[in-house]
């Protein structure tokens, strides 16, 4: 039996897996990835994100607000979100995607839309999955201002050991993905080796953030097997011991949202 492994942020809802998910949930379980954690873009998607977790045993999901959404939402967007984690839903483990991006347009009002899901996630004790492009000491430093308590992903990370560490001690999990199978990003596998191994936490940002040798746009929750052998041999540790720590994390990061019955199977829950 392959070691347990969770996609803990990957795009699932998008049209690039129409007609093939079964086909790619069922590989997954072959390959020992249990589980698919979705993010949400933007309200209009919330409900594609829900009926996902509905109907695949395999599926968790977080609504939340991308800052690239950011031009395409109405004024009661975050009204909206708290409508959403009022509902009754099954599956639902986070807020996000949600954050900053310092080459996108609006960076004010990207900081208003964060720090009022930071307020949500706070209040309604749900973790973050957090969006940072070039933001990230704004990011822990936006969160320590707010006195987030919870836990926190960093997904898609590229940056320095410094920067980590800062969001380390904000309780935040580091995100790693395709970037560590290319020998280019040289600042950021170096980041990620010498971080500690309770930090991390394994992601395909599907179908972005291709590894090596995958186009752009051809990435699925099946390379998580090939990120996670990348880290293996980047870090130089024991398969075994690695993806224990591994999953470890990520049910800390959910807090135990990841519930036993549904981390298996591709089909309909029971």
């Amino acid at each position: 039996m392959a070691t347990e492994l969770v996609d803990a942020h990957c795009h699932f809802d998008f049209p690039v897996f129409d007609g093939h998910r079964d086909a790619i949930l069922a590989q997954a379980g072959q390959l020992g990835i249990s589980t698919v954690v979705v993010p949400g873009t933007c309200p209009d998607n919330w409900e594609r994100l829900r009926n996902l977790a509905e109907n695949y045993r395999a599926v968790r999901y977080a609504p939340g607000i991308h800052p690239w959404w950011l031009g395409g939402i109405g004024p009661d967007a975050i009204g909206q979100l708290e409508a959403e984690l009022n509902r009754p839903a099954q599956g639902r483990v986070a807020i996000g995607e949600c954050g900053l991006d310092w080459l996108r347009e609006d960076y004010d009002g990207q900081l208003e839309l964060f720090h009022a899901q930071v307020e949500l996630a706070s209040r309604y004790e749900y973790p973050l999955l957090i969006h940072s492009v070039r933001t990230h000491d704004e990011v822990a430093a936006l969160l320590k201002r707010e006195q987030y308590r919870l836990p926190g992903l960093v997904h898609g990370f590229s940056g320095s050991w410094q920067q980590a560490a800062r969001l380390l001690d904000q309780g935040l999990y580091i995100g790693v993905g395709g970037v560590i199978t290319h020998d280019r990003a040289r600042k950021t596998r170096e980041t990620i080796r010498k971080l500690p191994d309770n930090a991390l936490v394994l992601e395909t940002d599907a179908p972005d953030m291709p590894p090596s040798g995958v186009r752009k746009g051809d990435n699925t929750p099946l390379n998580l097997r090939r990120v996670f052998e990348s880290l293996v041999e980047l870090r130089g540790e024991e398969p075994e011991a690695l993806a224990e720590q591994l999953l470890i994390n990520t049910e800390r990061l959910f807090m135990g949202r990841l519930a036993p019955e549904g981390l298996h199977g591709a089909g309909p829950p029971v």
